[in-house]
């Protein structure tokens, strides 16, 4: 019984914000800001969702954040399977130092290449575009790694009777490699999304025009000066994670097969 009541405990713990931002949405400003606090709002009004769409132009928020994740996430996902293939199947020279370099990318903060991702881009012309926005968001090593540890995983069985029968290497990619790699490719779809939808310090430095701004660089705008209406914002954050919760309850079996069974082989 222990086991199960921690992990209920924890998990209650883990729900508690997204509970909070929920109710305080719900909240009037005199609510909100009560003494001593309420959990769960004793008149609950929808008037904060109403003054974030008269804030913000909501429908074109969401359209550019969902058009910038779906690609960016596309993208990532097929560079991230190709490549893994390639390190996780491949013999060419140097592919475990090229791999190793390319994973020691991760300890690089972003803030670190920032100024010369931002000199390149206007080089290119492509400041405040959409093109410029998601060009940095195409690869990830980290799911370059996850793909190469999942294929690593498949049986060499699989692949020798494939080649057997005739099977060139993008077959093999296609056929055997990716429906393997379902469960990976699902738990890499959500983490890819979470990071683009809720990315906020590049779009604020390549993208000026409010018509391009997408849901997290919008959402900085409502906080005032002077006072900030923080039940409408607890409104506007509530929207913005509602695609991600979608999400994830739709993955969450693939996500879990995932971690349970990719390991870490290699």
């Amino acid at each position: 019984m222990r086991p199960k009541f921690f992990t209920t405990l924890f998990g209650i713990l883990m729900l508690f914000p997204f509970i909070w931002m929920i109710s305080s949405s719900l909240k009037n400003s005199v609510e909100a800001f009560a003494t001593p606090p309420t959990l769960f709002p004793k008149a609950p009004t929808l008037e904060n969702y109403r003054n974030v769409f008269r804030a913000l132009d909501m429908p074109r928020l969401f359209f550019n954040s969902f058009a910038v994740s779906v690609v960016c996430v596309f993208m990532q996902l097929t560079s991230s399977a190709l490549a893994g293939y390639a390190f996780a199947r491949l013999n060419f020279r140097g592919k475990n130092a090229i791999f190793l370099i390319y994973l020691a990318t991760m300890m690089i903060p972003f803030q670190v290449i920032i100024v010369p991702l931002f000199i390149e881009m206007r080089h290119f012309g492509l400041i405040d575009s959409f093109l410029g926005l998601g060009l940095p968001m195409i690869a990830s090593a980290f799911g370059v790694f996850l793909m190469r540890q999942a294929m690593l995983a498949i049986p060499r069985e699989l692949e020798e009777a494939a080649i057997l029968d005739g099977a060139s290497h993008f077959r093999l990619f296609f056929s055997i490699a990716l429906p393997l790699c379902i469960p990976t490719l699902a738990a890499l779809t959500i983490l890819s999304f979470m990071s683009v939808w809720n990315a906020y310090l590049w779009p604020l430095v390549v993208i000026f025009s409010p018509e391009k701004m997408t849901l997290p660089l919008a959402l900085s705008n409502l906080h005032g000066e002077n006072l900030t209406d923080w039940p409408m914002v607890m409104a506007a954050t509530t929207l913005a994670a509602l695609p991600i919760a979608i999400i994830y309850l739709v993955l969450q079996k693939q996500i879990a097969q995932s971690f349970l069974t990719a390991g870490l082989k290699g």
